[in-house]
């Protein structure tokens, strides 16, 4: 007999996700990464970039996995992150406007922001950034990069490009980069514009690391701030316009990395596990 598993879609500016409560005595365990790509898939499943997990923590009030659609398990998800704080809230798991949430990237505070018991997004303090220039220009398919190496709890590379990042042939470049033997591990690309100095906006677009093009990413968001404010092309707050909307970033070039956006619930469902 199938055994059902109670779902919520969520999406933070278009980054959308199938979320789970994983807690112990709330969800029997299941083969999670395999469960990610049935239920991920756009065609036979729900649909979505990730299957999020709220799991118990003896480090924070909750923790957060997260598997891609095709399994991989990765370390941390910005956008997500935002959903996550939203979903305990309103649920009542954790009922309070500041959390800290577990991740495999390490523990990230949230701030909420709450209306009528309703939370519309959150401020998330994202940890301290490494950031390294690689040696050379990566070349792919004749198109030379000069990457920088960007991790805040997940990897990136990012690239400041002069034509518009709409016209980059992301979907072409982006998995080449994300498999390139500089990055082991694989890692998240990204293009982007300076769109202006004052007050400070950015243009980009993301290959996610096993997820392909997304609406937005928000690890990725603080990613290119970093990468900007390292050359100084923006100051200490940016708005980073992506594909499904805009966050706020604010980093002073030492501390850690702030983003502010959105978190959306868009419905609730029941998934018949085998």
């Amino acid at each position: 007999m199938k055994q059902p598993l109670p779902f919520v879609k969520m999406h933070g500016l278009g980054n959308d996700f199938v979320v789970v409560d994983a807690r112990s005595g709330a969800t029997p365990a299941h083969n999670w990464p395999t469960l990610a790509q049935a239920m991920c898939d756009r065609h036979y499943g729900v649909g979505a970039d990730q299957l999020l997990l709220v799991c118990d923590s003896r480090r924070a009030d909750v923790t957060m996995r997260l598997f891609n659609t095709d399994g991989f398990e990765a370390e941390m998800c910005g956008n997500g992150i935002r959903c996550v704080g939203k979903y305990v809230y309103e649920r009542g798991i954790v009922r309070k406007p500041q959390l800290a949430v577990e991740t495999l990237g390490g523990v990230k505070r949230l701030n909420l922001l709450i209306e009528h018991g309703i939370v519309s997004g959150a401020a998330v303090a994202m940890g301290v950034p490494q950031a390294v220039w690689l040696d050379e220009p990566v070349i792919i398919d004749g198109v030379p990069l000069r990457l920088m190496s960007v991790n805040v709890g997940n990897p990136h590379a990012v690239a400041v490009i002069e034509t518009p990042v709409e016209n980059f042939p992301l979907e072409r470049i982006g998995p080449q980069v994300e498999r390139h033997p500089l990055f082991p591990n694989r890692t998240n690309f990204e293009v982007i514009n300076v769109l202006q100095r004052d007050p400070p906006a950015l243009q980009a677009r993301v290959w996610e690391r096993s997820a392909g093009l997304t609406l937005a990413c928000g690890t990725g968001a603080c990613a290119v701030t970093v990468a900007a404010r390292l050359q100084g092309l923006v100051g200490n707050e940016t708005d980073v316009h992506l594909p499904g909307g805009t966050l706020r970033i604010a980093w002073d070039g030492e501390g850690e990395v702030w983003m502010t956006g959105p978190a959306t619930t868009v419905f609730e469902g029941v998934w018949l596990c085998d």
